[in-house]
């Protein structure tokens, strides 16, 4: 935490219209957490400007506000007699970001981040794995909140400047020297890793996702790129898997930034090569080069795209300081993220139950595509789609699971304010005429494992380590694992 209970804004880097400079307490986004002195940042939004609730932050006797010109102008009557200091700014996001940053002081000393769609959370996870296989004290942020040797919640897979700055500081009080992050599309966009000393980022992967918020998919793309671009400092480290064309395209970003460029992939230039994998039931064999040197390596992972992730993890551990023998001779203890092409259950017949957060049409694909070496027999796939989210790629999802699947189930996923009906008649669309509809998402579950013959597998996509359903504005407790679980004791007679 910051050693001193108040800063002046010249401190913070901000500065006032007319010059002048204030001391404050702390530092709030949401006007019910201000107190007195407070600096309130009133943030654009999505739909509404946080100007609306500069009333209640100077009820609560906020010294200070953070706003940009429009929010000044909404703001203008409740701002005009006020004696505490306003500050205008261009980018209020980033100038609130370098201000939480400088609040909270400390950081660990080795901090990445990753992005791309799909990946984030196990890159995060596995190179967390690798450094504390190797001593280190070190945590992974993300989707799954804040994990390793310091635990914490989180409200969005890259927490606001405030939150993000505040566990950062709270995570190197407590020993971590090691973090690694997920950093989100929405995060990079809204400025919400500005300030963080980044020594190194991943780029995973780039397919069709979040078009409910970029207006494309170059915007989308853009907003990636930003890690490369805005983030990392010239002479920093990028590691980008290149086998996709979009791949090759962050690299440029990355060399024209100036940065130190590691590729993975499976072509003949990627520095981190795939050259073979062999699958069984309960993982796979590894063949990849390493900076031309040839290495063998036994993941217990499901899906030969972890391959790739476990690659680039080991690429970020490699550009935060460890030698490539290390982190070679750790790698067979990596285990699967929760929820990430997870085995959860398996009938007596040996087939075997999957759950993945799988929830794009590219992710689906890439789940399918890497469960079937591990398969004998058919893949049986439950999935949905959410509501109040991009609704282009609800027919492609169904028409993914169509294209690499045996047997199609169509459920709910989280519906939120949308007619699950309407989200799953668009799913169907491209799922076709033989797929199954089942509106219960545990009945669905049900249907799938009782359809398991030996050697078949199912795969329960979309709500991954998730253990509840968002229905209109109500939560209910769900969690695919549990519900595979109960179903195979059940179809097996053991309860």
């Amino acid at each position: 935490m910051n050693q001193q209970a108040t800063k002046s804004l010249s401190q913070l880097g901000l500065r006032t219209r007319d010059g002048r400079d204030a001391v404050i307490t702390g530092l709030s986004v949401d006007s019910r957490t201000v107190k007195p002195g407070h600096l309130f940042a009133a943030l654009p939004g999505t739909t509404v400007h946080g100007a609306e609730f500069i009333t209640y932050a100077l009820r609560m006797d906020a010294g200070a506000v953070l706003t940009d010109r429009a929010g000044e102008a909404l703001a203008a009557d409740v701002l005009k007699d006020w004696p505490g200091a306003l500050i205008i700014a261009e980018d209020p996001r980033a100038a609130l970001a370098g201000a939480a940053a400088l609040w909270f002081e400390a950081q660990p000393e080795h901090v990445v981040a990753v992005t791309g769609t799909s990946g984030k959370t196990s890159v995060a996870s596995f190179t967390r794995q690798i450094w504390q296989a190797l001593g280190h004290k070190a945590i992974s942020l993300g989707t799954m909140g804040v994990e390793g040797d310091y635990h914490a919640k989180l409200a969005h897979t890259t927490p606001e400047p405030i939150t993000l700055h505040r566990m950062l500081s709270e995570a190197g009080a407590a020993g971590v020297t090691h973090a690694a992050m997920e950093a989100s599309s929405h995060g990079l966009d809204q400025r919400r890793l500005d300030g963080v000393r980044v020594e190194a980022g991943g780029f995973t992967n780039f397919s069709q996702d979040h078009l409910d918020y970029h207006a494309g998919f170059d915007e989308y793309f853009a907003a990636k790129a930003l890690l490369f671009n805005h983030i990392l400092e010239e002479g920093e480290s990028a590691v980008i898997n290149i086998d996709g064309e979009r791949g090759r395209q962050m690299a440029e970003i990355a060399r024209d930034r100036g940065l130190a460029v590691t590729t993975v992939g499976q072509g003949q230039d990627a520095m981190l090569r795939i050259l073979g994998q062999r699958y069984d039931a309960t993982g796979q064999d590894l063949r990849f080069s390493l900076m031309g040197q040839t290495q063998m390596v036994r993941l217990p992972l499901i899906g030969g795209f972890q391959a790739e992730n476990v690659l680039m993890a080991a690429g970020l551990a490699l550009a935060s300081g460890d030698s490539a023998e290390r982190i070679l001779s750790v790698l067979p203890q990596l285990q699967t993220v929760r929820g990430r092409m997870q085995l959860v259950a398996q009938r007596e017949n040996g087939a075997a139950v999957f759950v993945d957060y799988a929830h794009k049409p590219g992710a689906v694909i890439a789940a399918l595509q890497s469960l079937r070496p591990h398969v004998m027999g058919r893949i049986v796939i439950v999935l949905g789609a959410g509501g109040d989210r991009d609704r282009g790629k609800r027919p492609l999802m169904g028409q993914a699971a169509r294209e690499f699947a045996d047997v199609v189930i169509v459920t709910d996923d989280n519906p939120r304010s949308e007619d699950p009906a309407a989200i799953r008649a668009a799913v169907m669309e491209g799922a076709g005429p033989e797929a199954i509809e089942v509106g219960d998402r545990a009945e669905a579950i049900l249907r799938g494992v009782d359809a398991l013959q030996p050697g078949d597998a199912l795969l329960i996509a979309g709500k991954g380590h998730e253990t509840g359903q968002l229905v209109g504005q109500d939560l209910y407790p769900f969690d695919d694992a549990e519900q595979a679980s109960v179903a195979v004791a059940a179809l097996d007679g053991k309860i």
